[in-house]
């Protein structure tokens, strides 16, 4: 899989399902210490986060985006062994209540 920069809540939502099947975590990062109600979210922690396997992928929020996409080239470079990407919108774009719908559901 080829990794953007960016993912907006819906991809990463619809990645999420897609790589868990895979054996692939994906892990929603709080840069801000203020987590995303009803999304499971870990707290920025460096050391924690090297834990994960190999080819994890980490998703970072802040309050708009900006700030975490201005610093994902020092993410990138922190984690060289995971895929760091940064939510589009940030946590102030996040819908708590969005869900994903299986083609079987709708």
């Amino acid at each position: 899989m080829n990794y953007p920069n960016e993912w907006t809540q819906k991809e990463f939502l619809q990645n999420k399902k897609k790589l868990a099947q895979e054996g692939v975590d994906v892990v929603l990062v709080d840069t801000i210490l203020s987590p995303i109600e009803k999304a499971d979210t870990v707290t920025y922690n460096p050391y924690e986060l090297k834990q994960y396997p190999e080819g994890s992928v980490f998703v970072f929020y802040c309050d708009s985006g900006k700030a975490t996409l201005d610093r994902l080239k020092e993410y990138k470079e922190k984690f060289p062994n995971h895929h760091c990407i940064s939510l589009k919108g940030g946590r102030g774009y996040w819908r708590k209540n969005m869900m994903l719908l299986d083609e079987n559901d709708a």
